[in-house]
């Protein structure tokens, strides 16, 4: 039975091409780019050579790239780095309630070290208030950390008037567009934040590989100390196997897209139209909000979306429930339950996310033989 991923958002297959380019350097680029040697300096001009399309990918300077074993490792080093840099001029921060668990507990985390968070609520579309943000800000804010796009939701913040809100009161602003970049086209220039967070692993490269981008003069404090690579900003020999699949994957992406996007998008409708034609009891969480191209969480009525996850399995699907497990208990997911979304919609959600090979095929086959298993499992 062929299996068919749409969980994207989760993480994606690496592209093949993108594994050719690790496993090349992995061979042959094996000196350590801090040497002096013929070794060190081949490995050093990989390193170099691999920022640039990164850089590309998002519209940045190749200085102005920090590259990290993560995205959470970015956002650790975006918030904390920031946070310790500028105590002595402020210790408030903005956030939303809706942020990845890497976000949410590095500020829980600087919470308990003394800073004053602020996290701003979302509405029943998924949307933060701009007028709660104006409220928010002060003269002692240093830093406003907002999500470009929501990982469960794919709902798309307003980000280009919440920086200038920021700025306007003289605080820096910090993206988590780890589910965006790859998926639309993301430009920090466009944008105006200070610093951004990306994943390879969200656009067809390996896991253990990200990067941080921080705004040229903008003063950061490390949080891995050793060496002085990443011009300081973070030790640690460079994970060149990783680094060269993260630049053939921002290299691809590049490519692709808007074309990509749009092919996604259209996939994306048809399933949703597809839904609507063939169950009741269909919930589209967020509607109303802007989102990206390839990401639907849908509520089904009378069904519990663990049940109907496993069900799915069986028959060859791998989709995400729009709830948190832990621990092998489903409890209500926290992006949904700061929705206000009741809890037999929470309960009853799936995330669906396509990707670059999702097909037509894919999504009818699955609209098949979801409407077959919500219908049996209904009736039980």
């Amino acid at each position: 039975m062929k299996r068919v991923y749409l969980d994207y958002n989760a993480t994606t297959p690496v592209d093949p091409a993108v594994a050719e380019a690790a496993a090349e350097s992995i061979s042959n680029i094996y000196g350590n780019p801090s040497s002096l040697h013929a070794e060190g300096r081949a490995s050093k001009n990989r390193l170099d050579d691999a920022r640039e399309p990164v850089a590309s990918l998002i519209n940045c300077l190749p200085s102005e790239l920090v590259f990290t074993g993560s995205g959470s490792e970015a956002n650790n080093l975006a918030i904390k780095g920031v946070a310790e840099a500028l105590a002595g001029e402020g210790r408030h921060i903005i956030s939303s309630a809706v942020e990845h668990p890497s976000v949410i507990k590095t500020l829980d985390y600087l919470e308990g070290k003394g800073w004053e968070i602020t996290r701003l609520s979302v509405d029943r579309a998924g949307q933060i208030d701009l007028a709660e943000l104006a409220l928010a800000l002060r003269d002692d804010t240093v830093l406003v950390s907002l999500m470009l796009a929501n990982n469960e939701t794919g709902v798309l913040f307003p980000l280009a008037e919440a920086v200038r809100m920021a700025h306007e009161k003289g605080a820096f602003f910090h993206t988590d567009a780890v589910q965006a970049v790859g998926k639309i086209d993301v430009d920090v220039k466009t944008l105006g934040v200070d610093l951004l967070s990306l994943a390879g692993h969200k656009f067809y490269a390996p896991k253990g590989i990200g990067a941080l981008y921080v705004k040229k003069g903008l003063e950061l404090s490390p949080i891995i100390h050793g060496g002085g690579q990443e011009l300081g900003r973070r030790a640690g020999t460079e994970a060149l196997s990783g680094i060269a699949a993260l630049a053939k994957a921002a290299s691809i992406a590049k490519s692709v897209l808007p074309a990509e996007s749009e092919r996604i998008g259209g996939l994306r409708d048809s399933l949703k139209a597809g839904l609507l034609n063939s169950l009741d009891g269909v919930v589209f969480n967020a509607e109303g909000s802007p989102s990206l191209p390839n990401t639907l969480s849908v509520s089904f009525s009378a069904v519990n979306a663990e049940s109907l996850l496993i069900s799915l399995d069986l028959e060859g699907f791998a989709v995400s429930a729009g709830s948190a497990c832990s621990s092998g208990a489903l409890s209500g997911s926290p992006v949904l339950t700061a929705m206000g979304l009741d809890k037999a919609v929470v309960e009853g959600t799936l995330r669906i996310s396509l990707g670059r090979w999702t097909s037509k095929e894919d999504v009818d086959r699955f609209l098949e033989v979801l409407s077959s298993i919500i219908e049996r499992l209904r009736k039980s």
